[in-house]
């Protein structure tokens, strides 16, 4: 084993141990687990100790080392990161190249050379060819994640839609420093309406409406410029002062806090970036790189006046609904992981430590929705196959009063197919409440009317 790997090594070994709730192994278990001399083993954790990586507990041959950034807050483990079907952790595990990042990164701003947008960093990217995540672990992600089975595009993050409105939609606006919880999160989509001055539940309902656009009409759309700009416009409706700026490419001046990078000011530029972003990502094959590419590249060029982060997040959902895969919630991402990631990318050009953060929070989602399907059981596949019909007939019913005999006809099917279609919308209607009304792409305030009007049912 090379000199700089068994440096690496033994911090991943540690790390993995202590993920796995042991956090203490002595200098011979370290050696047996790595294949390695003894001797060698101590030099390297001896220059571990000089580095601030490891402590020792104990003397002589009793001694016993553990990771230090597990005791002392704010030290970063530096550990090799894995790949291929890993769990997801408690929290990230920083690569190598990530923690020398941090490190970089971790100086005064007084101290760090501002930058304004390179545009070679899109410019120089080739899609299927360039790699902005490590190409292996991009693959790894895309198996662990991919739908199995040939189904329509949007077909997964429909069926969790329920917990991913909550999840993205207060996972991201918790990053933009949204005071609500997640129980608040919960009550406020339950209601459905908002005081207009309260931006934080502006806020939220925003992202359930920019959600529902995704899952329902994007898989029409496709990836495209526009697709992104009307994400923008329901992000940020209510909560810009000039409701042109909506959706608009920015003319003002913008300024990001904690760091010395400068955004382009020139609106012509951020357009055919805008452009260009989208179309590279339009090409790439696996959707994990695309998705990533998006994050990391619209939150960079900075193209609307307000915004672009959490147009960003899920705006990156875009390729994994194409292509069946788990949706991306940034599930527990914290405020400083997350901004590090950004500034690494902002004043480095290096994607590093949000290539770390990315994988991290994409297993975890991964790793929920999957056992939200399964929590769920084996799905019929009859309800499987007609799942937009009885959508469509239960909306129709609801808001536009249709009979449900004259719904059912228009689809000319054999009887026994019919008959068994009605009992399942009939199903759905008694079932029908403030807790699953999105699913039908129904407003709340119909579904009030509905229930006012005694829920009516016309066979």
């Amino acid at each position: 084993m090379a000199r700089r790997e068994l440096y690496g090594a033994i911090l991943e070994l540690l790390a993995e141990r202590a993920y796995g709730g042991q956090d203490l192994m002595s200098r011979a278990d370290i050696a047996a687990a790595l294949g390695a001399p003894p001797a060698t083993v101590l030099r390297y954790i001896d220059k571990l100790i000089g580095d601030r990586k490891l402590e020792r507990i104990g003397a002589t041959s009793a001694a016993r080392y553990r990771l230090l950034w597990r005791t002392i807050p704010h030290a970063v483990p530096v550990v090799i990161a894995n790949s291929g079907n890993a769990k997801p952790t408690a929290s990230p595990v920083w690569s190598e190249a990530a923690a020398a990042l941090i490190a970089e990164l971790d100086v005064p701003l007084g101290a760090r050379r501002p930058i304004s947008y390179q545009r070679r960093f899109v410019d120089g990217y080739v899609p299927n060819q360039s790699f902005l995540l490590p190409q292996a672990l991009a693959n790894d992600l895309y198996n662990e994640g991919r739908s199995p089975g040939q189904q329509p595009a949007g077909t997964y993050a429909r069926k969790v839609i329920e917990p991913l409105l909550i999840d993205l939609s207060f996972s991201s606006s918790r990053l933009e420093g949204n005071r609500y919880s997640r129980l608040d999160t919960e009550v406020l989509f339950d209601a459905g309406t908002a005081d207009p001055a309260d931006k934080d539940a502006t806020m939220l309902l925003n992202h359930k409406r920019a959600i529902e656009f995704l899952i329902d009409d994007v898989p029409s759309y496709g990836l495209t410029t526009m697709v992104i700009r009307n994400l923008h416009t329901l992000l940020m409706q209510g909560l810009l002062n000039d409701e042109n700026s909506l959706g608009s490419i920015r003319e003002r001046v913008v300024s990001i806090s904690n760091t010395v990078y400068i955004p382009s000011h020139v609106p012509s530029l951020l357009g055919e970036m805008l452009e260009q972003i989208t179309e590279k990502a339009r090409h790439i094959k696996n959707p994990v790189e695309a998705a990533f590419f998006l994050w990391v590249n619209l939150a960079y060029l900075q193209p609307f006046e307000d915004g672009n982060k959490r147009t960003g997040r899920l705006s990156a959902n875009i390729p994994l609904l194409l292509y069946n895969c788990a949706p991306l919630s940034f599930l527990d991402v914290g405020d400083e992981d997350y901004a590090r990631a950004k500034i690494g990318v902002y004043e480095r050009l290096d994607t590093s430590i949000a290539a770390d953060l990315f994988a991290w929070t994409y297993r975890r989602s991964i790793a929920k929705y999957a056992a939200q399907i399964d929590a769920a059981g084996v799905p019929d596949p009859f309800r499987a196959r007609y799942r937009e019909t009885i959508n469509e007939m239960v909306s129709r019913i609801v808001r536009d009063r249709e009979a449900l005999g004259a719904v059912l006809a228009e689809f000319k099917l054999r009887d026994d197919e019919a008959a068994r279609l009605g009992d399942m919308v009939r199903g759905d209607i008694s079932r029908l409440g403030e807790h699953n009304f999105a699913r039908y792409r129904l407003r709340l305030k119909e579904l009030e009317q509905w229930v006012s009007a005694g829920r009516p049912l016309i066979d």
